[in-house]
């Protein structure tokens, strides 16, 4: 077995594969709009590229308003605001995410209580979520992730949400384009959310997007993200603001990188389903769960291991061969600064992270790079 110290230098003479990178157009769209903020002067926040990119991402997904904004995360913070969300209040949360997902209910100084994942999709257990209401009858909202891609059980958590009369806020970070019984994550509850970092299936360098059938608070949230100015000839504000808002510049790449949303979405399933007919021979591999009702946008291609080879074992012989891996999320309520906070489950998502890998899914793969990655944790097993 690899010991974290056997690790070896990377080879730095073999081409390098990365987890999930950007991956600009072929048609050089991105090019095109940034070049029109440039020409017309409007390279500042707001601007014609950000009125564009909002009306076109709503459009793609099926919803009525969205707010262009700084990050994901600060999407998930002024959605829980919309929400209604402020100090100690309780925001149920999955455990087994990224702590972007988390550290906005402390910005809201609210009281984050982490919900165990199911097998069956990875996110969020509808049964340990009706748990945590029975000891928390009083939430303000929940707050329920895609996790890489995969949609959660939504016909439950809505019942759910709607049984105790609970906003749900979406984290659909990780799967744009993924769709639930044919809808698009991130529009089936009260507000979704969507992030362009570098390593999302598209991107504008940073970025997100907050999305709600709500339009009223939607034009809200905009306004809380320009500083809370008040419309008054001088500087005056009445509310706290927050300097949120998407630059002109950036919202011209997320315009043209969503004319290749759909390419992308194919190609991430190709990598999928590459890995998955030559390594789903070996007994010991199995993959993330796609459901009948789960269309996933294959963000990343996770796996689970049992046996003698572990994931550590994986990652540092990819690391070996100059190719990017990366354990499964660590759940929150294992995290130095959350393991105080309160936890409901059955420790499934413990069991993901400790046997889960994120293999390499960059849509600029070849088929090339998938064999060479393959066959190295093919020998794995030799």
């Amino acid at each position: 077995m690899l010991k974290p110290k056997e690790i070896n230098t990377e080879n730095k003479s073999k081409k390098r594969i990365y987890l999930s990178s950007p991956h600009m157009s072929d048609e050089g769209y991105e090019k095109q709009y940034i070049n029109e903020a440039f020409e017309s002067n409007w390279i500042a926040p707001l601007g014609k590229n950000v009125d564009e990119f909002e009306k076109e991402l709503a459009a793609k997904v099926g919803i009525k308003a969205a707010a262009a904004l700084s990050s994901g995360t600060a999407a998930i913070h002024m959605a829980l605001k919309a929400a209604g969300v402020g100090e100690g209040d309780i925001v149920f949360c999955p455990t087994l995410t990224f702590a972007a997902t988390a550290n906005p209910i402390i910005y809201q100084n609210a009281i984050p209580v982490f919900i165990d994942s199911d097998y069956e999709t990875w996110n969020m257990s509808p049964e340990a979520l009706e748990e945590a209401f029975k000891k928390y009858p009083k939430v303000k909202a929940v707050l329920v992730v895609h996790l890489y891609g995969l949609s959660a059980d939504m016909d439950k958590i809505v019942e759910i949400c709607k049984k105790h009369d609970v906003q749900l806020i979406e984290d659909a970070a990780e799967s744009l384009g993924t769709t639930y019984k044919g809808r698009y994550t991130g529009t089936i509850g009260d507000y979704g959310i969507y992030s362009f970092n570098g390593n999302k299936i598209i991107t504008t360098s940073g970025g997100g997007m907050l999305v709600s059938d709500n339009e009223e608070r939607i034009a809200k949230v905009r306004f809380w993200a320009t500083q809370a100015r008040d419309n008054a000839r001088h500087y005056q504000h009445s509310e706290l603001g927050y300097n949120y808002r998407m630059s002109n510049v950036i919202a011209g790449i997320g315009r043209g990188q969503l004319k290749v949303l759909d390419q992308r979405i194919e190609k991430k399933r190709y990598i999928f389903d590459f890995y998955k007919r030559e390594l789903g021979c070996i007994d010991e591999i199995d993959f993330m769960p796609v459901n009948d009702w789960n269309k996933p946008n294959c963000w990343l291609t996770c796996i689970t291991l049992t046996g003698k080879v572990r994931p550590l074992d994986v990652i540092i012989r990819l690391e070996e061969e100059n190719i990017e891996s990366r354990p499964v999320w660590k759940p929150m309520h294992m995290q130095p600064f959350y393991q105080h906070y309160d936890y409901i489950g059955s420790n499934v998502s413990e069991k993901i992270f400790e046997n889960g890998v994120c293999l390499p899914s960059d849509t600029k793969m070849t088929d090339e790079d998938l064999y060479r990655v393959v066959n190295i944790i093919k020998g794995l097993w030799k």
